[in-house]
């Protein structure tokens, strides 16, 4: 066995792919350690969206736009299948129609690919839209959507057969050190080593997590069975909370009277971090969610009360054939509070990669390309 690599990298979720990839694509010898026999964490338990329209302009949303490009690139190589379905953001209220108008006023110049709709149009892009109330819509070309549950390991799966990866799968790294790495029974060499591994802090560099300020996210979503006679909700779904989440609309000022409005109607949508998005995967099923409860103890258990916020909301603008729940489930990622990512380098030659705040499958391939 050959235990000297160019690039080490910890952990299989999404952000650890991508940095495997960013390294073989180099042509750099590299192995990927994954103390569980699968990835189980928050790459496989989200949406499976790539979402450019959430990143502010610049740097980050050029970051995203490369990600998706590459994301398009591997679907062609690989047989992992991405769906270039755009995103429709929903406006029931006024104050909902002046945040989209304003957002669009230099979102063209700024590279988004978007469009104000009527109601109408609206209802041509997508089935499942309420047009009751409905006011306006944006359109957004950019966004893709993957099914994480398949995709993931499809993905290393490709790197292994097609770019050379060497894969460890239920091998749980123990001790890093400049230019080593050790499992407690073996030991590797590597010229470069990326940390990769989400939401556990514990294992490695516990003190660097701790004094960073970084913090867990607990999320929770739902999913419905397939839809009946291959029925297509077209575009991912998303409406007037969705605005309070994402750093894209988040420097207007249209948007204090939405922010406003919701904490009135009912403070648990802020309490909670509730804000709700719809997509399909591949086999058909209607993903929904989510939720955002921060903490280092975050609960092992779920909360109907958060679910019933989600699908109490998620009735004011879209219905399904099919809505009855088949499964419910949580996922935890890592967030630093006002940044982007966790990046340090904490030894020479060791990189901790971390803290993409939920935005994994949206912009790790970019972040991938620019540390790698």
């Amino acid at each position: 066995m050959d235990y000297k690599f160019d690039v080490a990298v910890i952990g299989a979720g999404i952000v650890g792919l991508a940095t495997a990839y960013a390294a073989a694509c180099k042509g750099l010898k590299t192995i990927v350690f994954e103390r569980n026999p699968r990835a189980i964490g928050a790459s496989v338990r989200n949406f499976g969206l790539v979402w450019p329209i959430g990143q502010p302009a610049g740097p980050l949303f050029d970051r995203a736009m490369h990600s998706r490009e590459i994301w398009l690139d591997i679907a062609k190589e690989s047989g992992v299948q991405v769906k270039q379905n755009g995103s429709l953001q929903l406006a029931y209220y006024d104050d909902e129609v002046a945040v989209l108008q304003d957002f669009s006023k230099n979102a063209e110049g700024a590279g988004y690919q978007v469009k104000m709709l009527t109601p109408n149009e609206v209802a041509a892009h997508s089935p499942a839209v309420k047009t009751d109330g409905l006011k306006a819509g944006l359109w957004s070309a950019t966004e893709c959507t993957v099914s994480p549950r398949q995709a993931i390991p499809q993905l290393a799966e490709y790197l292994e057969k097609e770019l050379d990866v060497v894969f460890r799968f239920g091998s749980a790294i123990t001790h890093v050190d400049s230019g080593i790495l050790s499992d407690f029974y073996d030991i590797w060499h590597a010229e470069r080593i990326f940390v990769c591994s989400g939401a556990d802090f514990e294992t490695l560099y516990p003190r660097i997590y701790h004094e960073s300020g970084i913090t867990k996210c607990k999320l929770q979503m739902l999913r419905t069975g397939a839809q009946p006679k291959d029925w297509q909700l077209g575009p991912s779904l998303c409406a007037g909370l969705t605005l309070l989440h994402y750093a894209s609309f988040a420097h207007l000022k249209s948007l204090g009277p939405v922010r406003d409005r919701y904490n009135q109607e009912n403070p648990d949508f802020a309490r909670y971090g509730v804000h709700v998005l719809v997509s399909q995967n591949h086999s058909g099923e209607i993903i929904l969610g989510d939720s955002h409860e921060y903490g280092w103890d975050v609960s092992p258990f779920d909360s109907e009360e958060i679910n019933r916020l989600i699908l109490n909301y998620l009735q004011r603008f879209a219905n399904f054939p099919d809505a009855a729940i088949a499964e419910t489930w949580h996922g935890i990622y890592p967030k630093l509070q006002g940044k982007t990512e966790f990046i340090a380098e904490v030894e020479p030659g060791v990189w901790i990669v971390n803290g993409l705040s939920g935005a994994g499958m949206t912009m790790s391939f970019g972040l991938a390309a620019e540390l790698v």
